[in-house]
């Protein structure tokens, strides 16, 4: 819960900068993820039909430990229709990651690592500005954990996007 209050803040403000805005398509995308966990991206549209795909390989730490995750994720985009606000685009979609966790098991008193693989799901906002070319977005990512260190559904996963746009 104080996960999705520190979201939808940002959701607003995201609003609020857009509607001062207009947009404009892209194709490809490299920037950062930041949020949890902290990651680079790479966005890359396949067609004009707002499908994409993303790549993102990330870090995040606590207390006695550390993971990394390479994750990617393939997306549809659709046009958000909302009177003053041109390009604003909803997306959802799926995608599988790996995470690489190291920490200390205070319980056996030595170093472990260990790995999982999740499935997760996007569902997010994406606005690229048409004078700059930056594109931002925000996202949940809740993500299914298989098998390893974290098992279970983990809804708590999400970003805020900040991207350079190649090639404009």
């Amino acid at each position: 819960m104080k996960r999705l209050l520190f979201f939808l803040p940002l959701l607003f403000s995201f609003m609020l900068i857009t509607d001062s805005a207009t947009a404009q398509e892209y194709r490809t995308a490299v920037g950062a993820r930041l949020g949890y966990p902290l990651s680079l991206s790479l966005k890359h549209f396949l067609n004009d039909s707002g499908h994409a795909v993303e790549a993102s390989v990330g870090t995040r730490g606590w207390g006695d430990g550390r993971y990394i995750n390479i994750s990617a994720g393939y997306q549809v985009h659709n046009l958000l229709d909302i009177d003053g606000v041109e390009g604003l685009y909803w997306y959802y979609g799926a995608g599988g990651s790996l995470f690489l966790w190291n920490f200390n098991d205070s319980s056996v008193d030595n170093n472990n690592s260990a790995a999982s693989v999740g499935v997760q799901g996007y569902l997010g906002l994406d606005y690229a500005f048409e004078d700059v070319p930056v594109n931002i977005s925000v996202d949940w990512v809740p993500t299914f954990f298989i098998n390893g260190y974290r098992n279970g559904f983990r809804p708590g996963y999400g970003n805020v996007g900040i991207r350079y746009i190649l090639g404009q």
